[in-house]
C-alpha cells in the first residue's frame, strides 16, 4: 500500500452460517477523499461498516489504516488508531450539552493519561476541547455548543452525530445513512460540510440511499449487491453502469 492511501481493504467477508453477507469486498480511500458506498437494501453496506469497524466477531479479512493493521483489533482500539463511524441511529446524551456529548468522544483516556495530567494539569481535557470547538466549527454548530440536545432538530441532531465522531480526531469517518431524514435543505448542507472533510484531513466513507447527494460529494463510488462488489469508479462512471442500473431498477426497467 502506498503511502497516500489511507484506507486499504481487501478480501473483507462476513459468513452469518450459510450465508455470505459481505463476499470479498475491497475498498480503498485515497488521502483525502470520500467514497461512497451504495447498493440495495440488505446489500450489506451497514454490515460492511460494522466489520470494519470490529463490531462483527469472525470477520475475515484485511483492514490497513494508513498502512497499520486494524483486522483483529477490538472496536475500541481500531477508534483510537483513527477509524470512527457515525450510526443510523443518533443517540445522544439528553442530559448532556452538545458540547459535552462531543467530550465525551474526544476523551479517550490511556493508562498513562494519569502521569501526563500530573505533569501538565488537564492538558487532556484541554487537548479534547480544543478538538470539540473544531468539530462544532467544522458542521456549523458552534453557537449551540451549550444547547439541550432536546432543543435540537432532526437535522442538526444528526450534525451533532457527525461532530461527535470528528471531535475524536479520525483519520477515516464512516456515515452511515447521515442523511436520512434530512430534507432537501439540509441535505444540501450536509453534502458540503462532507465535501470539507477532505480538506480538514479526514477521508470519509459514506453510505447513504440519496443517490444524488452520493453523486455530488463522492470521488469514487463502490456499488454492493447481495454482499458482493458490483461495480467501482468515478460517478459519472458508475451512473451509466448497466449492472448498476439493473441491481436498483431491475433489469426490465
Amino acid at each position: 500500500m502506498t503511502s497516500d492511501v489511507l484506507l486499504d481493504v481487501r478480501g473483507l467477508t462476513v459468513t452469518y452460517g450459510g450465508l455470505r453477507a459481505v463476499d470479498d469486498v475491497e475498498l480503498r480511500i485515497e488521502a483525502p477523499s470520500v467514497l461512497g458506498v451504495i447498493g440495495p437494501n440488505g446489500a450489506g453496506k451497514t454490515t460492511t461498516i460494522d466489520a470494519l469497524c470490529g463490531f462483527v466477531p469472525g470477520a475475515r479479512g484485511s483492514i490497513l489504516l494508513a498502512g497499520q493493521r486494524l483486522d483483529g483489533m477490538a472496536a475500541h482500539r481500531r477508534a483510537r488508531a483513527g477509524l470512527v463511524r457515525t450510526f443510523q441511529s443518533v443517540e445522544l446524551f439528553d442530559d448532556l450539552s452538545v458540547a459535552e456529548n462531543l467530550l465525551v468522544a474526544a476523551l479517550s483516556p490511556r493508562w498513562w493519561s494519569p502521569f501526563v495530567d500530573a505533569v501538565a494539569p488537564n492538558r487532556s481535557k484541554r487537548v479534547a476541547t480544543h478538538a470539540v470547538h473544531d468539530a462544532l466549527e467544522l458542521v456549523g454548530l458552534a453557537d449551540l455548543a451549550d444547547a439541550a440536545p432536546t432543543s435540537l432538530s432532526h437535522g442538526q441532531r444528526r450534525l451533532v452525530g457527525v461532530a461527535r465522531a470528528l471531535a475524536a480526531r479520525p483519520a477515516v469517518v464512516l456515515l452511515d445513512e447521515p442523511a436520512a431524514g434530512l430534507d432537501p435543505h439540509e441535505t444540501d448542507a450536509f453534502g458540503e460540510l462532507v465535501r470539507r472533510l477532505p480538506g480538514a484531513g479526514v477521508g470519509v466513507l459514506l453510505v447513504d440511499h440519496d443517490m444524488t447527494l452520493v453523486l455530488d460529494v463522492c470521488d469514487r463510488i463502490t456499488v454492493l449487491d447481495f454482499g458482493r462488489v458490483i461495480a467501482e469508479g468515478t460517478p459519472a462512471a458508475i451512473s451509466a453502469d448497466r449492472n448498476v442500473i439493473d441491481a436498483y431498477l431491475g433489469g426490465g426497467a
